[in-house]
């Protein structure tokens, strides 16, 4: 962990390519100066879909710069994995949090905000107000 106090942002995904590809996106989106680190934890250790609490522990530790973590995920089992990684105490880093957003939008709205500096309460009300983005 360094302490440079960016939160990191983690995209945990039931397929490693959704979850790279949608990191690679919210980092191309965000660039223009430093951009937050983010880490993609998809699929299991092996390539096959599912969640792996031992990708998204690796994940966010890789992530986690002292100013928290903000995890997002794509499904109802990846919520649950992490809910239960919050619940244990120790699989996650302190400040680590589970961000109700859209997976995508929220995912790039989050890795925007933390880039610019927000902090984690900035972060995770960025990544929520995805729920309101219109198409029409």
């Amino acid at each position: 962990m360094s302490g440079d106090g960016r939160v990191g942002v983690v995209l945990v995904s039931h397929s490693g390519a959704v979850a790279e590809s949608v990191a690679e996106l919210a980092r191309g989106l965000a660039a223009g100066g430093v951009t937050a680190p983010v880490a993609a934890a998809g699929g299991l250790p092996n390539g096959g879909l599912g969640t792996s609490t031992e990708l998204i522990g690796r994940a966010a530790a890789s992530v986690d710069r002292g100013a928290g973590v903000a995890v997002l995920v794509d499904l109802g089992s990846a919520v649950l994995t992490v809910k239960a990684m919050l619940a244990e105490g120790d699989e996650l880093p302190e400040g680590s949090r589970l961000i109700d957003a859209p997976f995508l939008e929220g995912a790039v709205a989050a890795v925007v905000t933390a880039s610019a500096g927000g902090d984690i309460a900035a972060v995770e009300a960025a990544a929520a107000e995805a729920f309101d983005y219109r198409k029409t």
